[in-house]
């Protein structure tokens, strides 16, 4: 039974044989009752605000197609960043941090000069 509308009234409306035929078996395909059916077209075109005189326009097919291809062309271009300046920027830093590393210095050194100038100096004295 149609929830919400068990207590309405049937009412006829005079269909064409071969439409009446082709809207029961699309109401078999739904699953609900004729009504049902009925009313859910109705709710839907009146949601989407859309004429049955209108062309909706392109199918959802092909919006879903356009949509992939757009997304693999963005894919190829960033693949193609990532290639030709992303991995090439990355040696170049880790170029740099290799070379500026400071050498193996030893940590005491020895000053010779200054010792020898002491000694000059107190030699003067």
């Amino acid at each position: 039974m149609d929830n919400g509308y068990e207590k309405e009234q049937f009412t006829t409306i005079s269909f064409k044989s071969s439409i009446a035929k082709k809207f029961r078996s699309f109401s078999k395909k739904m699953g609900v009752s004729n009504s049902m059916t009925l009313l859910m077209m109705l709710d839907f075109f009146e949601t989407n605000n859309v004429s049955p005189k209108e062309s909706i326009g392109p199918t959802v097919h092909t919006l879903e197609n356009l949509i992939k291809k757009r997304v693999s062309a963005v894919i190829a271009i960033l693949r193609d960043m990532e290639k030709s300046q992303t991995r090439p920027t990355v040696a170049m830093m880790q170029s740099l941090f290799e070379e500026a590393e400071p050498k193996n210095k030893p940590a005491l050194v020895e000053k010779k000069v200054l010792f020898q100038e002491k000694k000059t100096n107190e030699n003067q004295l």
